[in-house]
């Protein structure tokens, strides 16, 4: 699984980042780590997960593989 964190946000919009070693604080939301879970997770499972309004920032690394923690 990939863990995504929220970050503080501008408003009532807040940014979901990846956390690739599980270490930031805060609410985190746990993906499957495929395209469909993805597509998925940015239409909507984000803001379900986070119970509220938030901008995804895709992850600049592949992300599809196991991470080493």
């Amino acid at each position: 699984m990939v863990r995504f964190v929220l970050d503080a946000g501008d408003g009532e919009v807040a940014t979901v980042r990846w956390d690739p070693l599980g270490h930031h604080p805060g609410r985190g939301a746990h993906l499957h780590p495929g395209p469909r879970c993805w597509e998925q997770a940015v239409r909507g499972g984000f803001a379900r997960s986070f119970r509220r309004r938030v901008r995804v920032v895709p992850p600049e690394a592949q992300w599809s593989c196991p991470v080493e923690r």
